[in-house]
């Protein structure tokens, strides 16, 4: 198939397809006339690549996936390399997470205190402004109201 048919099957660009070959993730056969051709071996290493991308990997994260598919494996995350990538990205998402934890209790104690806070009747402080005064509206002022 031609590079216009494989970037619609994988579901992207063709622009993308050279970025690929261009780092070697992707490579291209050419016709007698000059064009790229492609087959389903060649799918199945842009499905790969795009489900590790969804999943959050990082483009050269997906070399050692494509290697393993190109070496004959059914699947590209058979290979040892592919398992060390799949065991470090794991060990980053953990990480992730731990900080997120803490980023929420964070800010739920922040939302405690400040519920706290809005409840609470504060004598002797100045009275919440929850509407507009003519003042800040520009309005004029009524004649019954006095400053």
């Amino acid at each position: 198939m031609r590079i216009g048919e494989l970037a619609a099957r994988a579901g992207t660009t063709t622009r993308t397809l050279r970025y690929y070959e261009s780092r070697g993730l992707l490579a291209a056969r050419r016709t007698g006339n000059g064009y790229r051709s492609y087959d389903e071996a060649d799918l199945r290493l842009l499905q790969q690549i795009r489900t590790l991308q969804d999943f959050g990997f990082e483009l050269e994260e997906t070399r050692p996936f494509v290697d393993c598919l190109r070496a004959g494996h059914p699947a590209g995350d058979t290979c040892p390399a592919s398992l060390a990538v799949y065991r470090r990205k794991l060990a980053e998402l953990d990480a992730l997470i731990g900080e997120l934890g803490v980023v929420r209790a964070q800010v739920g104690a922040e939302l405690a205190r400040a519920e706290v806070m809005a409840a609470a009747e504060v004598p002797g402080g100045p009275e919440p402004r929850c509407e507009l005064s003519p003042e800040a509206t520009g309005e004029p002022r009524s004649e019954g109201m006095t400053r």
